[in-house]
């Protein structure tokens, strides 16, 4: 582990579980601090003058179809009427240095004199104009905050901070003012930035069926396209110790100078009772073991998903105090891995694509405790493309910035959309292999979450393998996509 000269420890607000409806979360309570905290934290300042107190907007730049000034130390931005695009109203700041790999935050507030969505972005300054972040927020005759943490996909000089606000008919004033982008202080922070890449893990369900069957024809190819890629570790009740089986995973990538990707999946309750039926006995048992697995993480870096499905799946439970009690036990688990595991991006599961209406998922994740975490993962175990998944994951993001003020990151599980979904979630014919972990791609990661070749349950194209059990037929077939 590369050790970071500052780590951010944040304050956060208790967020109150709010009432629920007959089939799910009805309109949770506004908690009464709407953003995060940032304490005890040695940042970097990228940005010149974003408080505008110097009376000058300079170094700002606007376009033509922007004039821009200072107004009772506000910078304003009256934008013309008959704007295309949101480009083709643009102000912004460049000549920033960002880093690949390095964590960042921009944060600024503002406010309109019309109801608008506009669009930030941090991206180069020369053609292609290649984002690293692209965050849509709403405005209105209410100044907000807005914080928007990210990880650099580039390395470059010629950075740039956007506002775009054009894409409209009518003209509309633009109040912006604290325009800050910060990273924290030495040579990286966040666990990617700590360590050389993602970890391979050597005892994956394919590896070890590699080295248990050097004489099958399909072993090679399993090994090249999958056993030797980086992968989640499941983590559940099947754990004996889980304090000792998480901190030998998290160790062994350490000693590497890898980052880990875990998934804790032991919720009451797992799965409605269905092919990966199961989970901790009872609300004071995944207490104490994700308390456990929190604690035995630690300091080391490490990427944690938390309860795939688990805030999905409310529907199914019975009745409003057990799905009660589901959110106040993922929400434990954000301020176990919160207050545990410092160096941990932290994802709570949020379903997939085409399951749970974006608005209606980012009102679980609040209640869930989702501010208290990096973010949420979306696609876990599913097939649907990237390109679709991001779709959902900015309309969860704007839900989150409308109701509560704020947004977070998402990662997205990579491991079979090569071919996109058929509608089908058990063991489909005809999926393929994804794009293999990274920063960047469309999310903060993309990450192999579900492993390749592992069954959903007995069902489609593997009726006689339960969830869980790695299947050569099945890593063979998204090899090939068939």
């Amino acid at each position: 582990m590369r050790t970071p000269r500052s780590v951010r420890r944040l304050s956060l607000s208790f967020v109150p579980l709010f009432a629920l409806a007959a089939c799910g979360p009805a309109e949770p309570v506004n908690p009464d601090s709407p953003a995060l905290t940032a304490q005890e934290a040695a940042l970097t300042e990228l940005l010149t003058n974003g408080t505008f107190s110097s009376g000058s907007v300079a170094p700002w730049w606007n376009n033509a179809s922007t004039q821009s000034y200072v107004e009772s130390g506000l910078w304003r931005v009256d934008v013309a009427a008959n704007t295309a695009n949101p480009w083709d109203a643009i102000v912004g700041q460049s000549g920033l240095t960002l880093t690949a790999g390095k964590t960042y935050t921009l944060a600024f507030t503002a406010r309109a004199s019309a109801t608008i969505t506009a669009q930030a972005t941090v991206q180069q300054e020369v053609a292609p104009y290649t984002s690293t972040l692209t965050r849509s927020f709403t405005l209105d005759g209410t100044s907000r905050r807005f914080s928007f943490p990210f990880t650099s996909s580039l390395s470059t000089g010629q950075g740039q901070v956007t506002f775009q606000l054009g894409g409209r008919a009518n003209a509309v004033t633009v109040r912006l003012d604290d325009i800050s982008l910060t990273t924290e202080s030495g040579t990286g922070s966040g666990p990617v930035a700590m360590t050389s890449g993602f970890y391979v893990d050597p005892n994956s369900n394919p590896a070890v069926w590699v080295r248990n069957n050097g004489g099958d024809g399909r072993a090679s190819r399993i090994n090249a396209s999958i056993a030797s890629k980086p992968m989640a570790r499941w983590f559940g009740n099947w754990n004996s110790n889980i304090a000792q089986d998480v901190s030998n995973f998290v160790a062994a990538a350490d000693a590497a100078d890898k980052l880990p990707v875990l998934v804790a999946y032991n919720i009451p309750g797992r799965d409605c009772g269905s092919h990966s039926g199961g989970g901790a006995g009872s609300a004071d048992a995944y207490r104490s073991w994700i308390s456990a697995f929190a604690t035995a993480i630690g300091n080391r870096p490490a990427v944690v998903i938390v309860e795939p499905d688990g805030v999905a799946q409310l529907d199914c439970l019975p009745n409003d105090t057990e799905r009660a009690t589901r959110l106040s036990l993922i929400r434990y688990a954000s301020e176990q891995l919160r207050d545990r595991a410092p160096n941990t991006w932290t994802y709570l599961d949020g379903g997939n694509a085409s399951w749970i209406a974006a608005d209606t998922m980012a009102q679980r994740l609040e209640s869930a405790g989702v501010r208290n975490v990096r973010g949420f993962s979306l696609n876990v175990s599913n097939f649907y493309p990237t390109a679709q998944s991001t779709t959902y994951g900015n309309a969860v993001n704007a839900a989150l910035n409308s109701r509560y003020g704020y947004t977070r990151q998402y990662i997205i599980d990579t491991s079979r959309n090569g071919n996109g979904s058929n509608g089908e979630w058990c063991n489909p014919a005809g999926r393929k292999l994804g794009a293999t972990s990274q920063t960047g791609g469309g999310a903060e990661l993309l990450l192999w979450v579900k492993t390749p070749g592992d069954s959903d349950g007995q069902c489609g194209i593997a009726p006689g393998t339960p969830a869980g059990q790695f299947s050569p037929d099945l890593a063979n077939r998204l090899i090939d996509g068939t």
